[in-house]
């Protein structure tokens, strides 16, 4: 069974940085890649950044210069270096693992507030 979790949220003032983390256990066969969505109070998720199986990244636009996505190994553990954050960074970041099916973690909140 699969589990994806995320950690590192938290309160941060504008222009601050945090790092995301997350870490998947158990075998995820085949493996396509994994990446971060966000949620903003009554929104739907939207992608963040992505990183193939490969090695390719992909970023919103709205974030590119600002964070990076990375991984340790060649998927269990990846993080999401937030540089710059700004209020609008509010959200509720999701990790996600994709194999046969998409794996998501529950969530780890990060508020930019000062």
């Amino acid at each position: 069974q699969v589990e994806v979790v995320e950690s590192g949220g938290g309160l941060v003032q504008p222009g601050g940085t945090l790092r995301l983390s997350c870490k998947a256990s158990g075998l995820i066969s085949p493996y396509y890649g994994m990446g971060w969505y966000r949620q903003f109070p009554g929104n739907q998720r939207a992608m963040v950044a992505e990183i193939k199986a490969d090695g390719a990244t992909n970023y919103a636009d709205a974030v590119k210069v600002r964070f990076t996505i990375s991984r340790l190994n060649a998927y269990a553990t990846g993080y999401l270096q937030m540089n710059a954050l700004k209020e609008e960074n509010t959200a509720v970041y999701y990790c996600y693992c994709e194999g046969s099916r998409t794996f998501w973690g529950q969530g780890t909140q990060v508020t930019v507030s000062s």
